[in-house]
């Protein structure tokens, strides 16, 4: 299966990927670097215009790093998961001071990076400067549980086996590598979905050994679901955000909280973005972070 698999997972890329800003040709890896930042548990279509946004805004991790974190968290919208904002500045910082406004293309010096794990260092190194290494996110997890393992869903991440299956598949040559990375994650996103795959346009199909199995249902275990998101602590975090991304001015405590119907919730959210750096409290009242 390895030699059959790579062919017809590139092949299939060749001719069915998605047109995206970060595949075309002479996209900087800063911007490569951004984009793998936004990109983690936010859809590609919210990504993109914000994406554009952001490198027309700051081209280097110079431009994002002459100004305070709170920019940043302020430019992140509504896109989610703000601490990625204020990691990605510490990012900028870093580079521009560590790299000579460079990013770095070996893994071990991007993982030194704030807020840049296992995943997002393979990224980068593979894809903004095409060295051979195996990438794993969530859509190739599912890919390879089912091509290869025969199971419905991959199950709580390993990023040791999950690396190691991935490699054992991965073309020698560069190019096919990276060609073969960026298809596998383009088979999971757009194919090989989590709840309705489409295994008649899957290029794979007659390979997969979950579909030769039959479809089993899966009975590992699975990560615990995420609480709902309506009338929660997170809720009322991003809300407190959103009137401070759009103050020109410190904005008072007793005017912040105001905007919640829970009191108890609206100061707890309120101590965790103090706590994570989102927020900070002045003489005048509460502003996004200044350094």
């Amino acid at each position: 299966m390895t030699e059959e698999l790579a062919p017809a997972i590139t092949g299939w890329f060749a001719v069915a990927a998605r047109d995206l800003p970060w595949r075309r040709p002479g996209f900087p890896a800063w911007g490569t670097l951004v984009s793998e930042f936004m990109l983690q548990q936010t859809p590609v279509a919210r990504v993109v215009p914000l994406l554009l946004e952001w490198l027309e805004r700051w081209p280097t991790p110079a431009h994002l790093a002459a100004v305070p974190p709170g920019e940043a968290v302020r430019a992140w919208g509504r896109l989610g998961y703000p601490r990625r904002a204020l990691a990605l500045h510490g990012c900028a910082v870093a580079i521009a001071e560590r790299h000579g406004d460079r990013v770095p293309e070996d893994v071990e010096e991007l993982l030194a990076l704030p807020g840049v794990g296992p995943y997002t260092a393979r990224a980068v190194a593979a894809f903004a400067y095409g060295h051979r290494h195996p990438v794993v996110d969530t859509n190739v997890r599912r890919v390879l549980a089912r091509a290869i393992r025969g199971e419905a869903e991959p199950g709580p991440p390993s990023t040791a086996r999950d690396l190691a299956l991935m490699d054992e598949h991965l073309p020698l040559a560069r190019e096919e590598a990276r060609a073969f990375n960026a298809g596998m994650m383009e088979l999971g996103a757009i194919v090989c979905t989590a709840r309705a795959p489409r295994c008649a346009e899957c290029p794979i199909a007659s390979l997969c050994a979950w579909r030769n199995a039959g479809y089993p249902e899966y009975g590992g275990p699975r990560k615990p679901r995420q609480k709902r998101y309506e009338g929660s602590d997170r809720q009322a975090r991003g809300r407190l955000l959103a009137l401070l991304r759009s103050a020109t001015a410190p904005v008072e405590e007793e005017e912040l909280l105001a905007g919640l119907e829970d009191p108890e919730r609206a100061a707890r959210a309120l101590e965790g973005l103090l706590r994570d750096g989102l927020a900070e409290r002045t003489a005048l009242g509460v502003v996004l972070p200044a350094a």
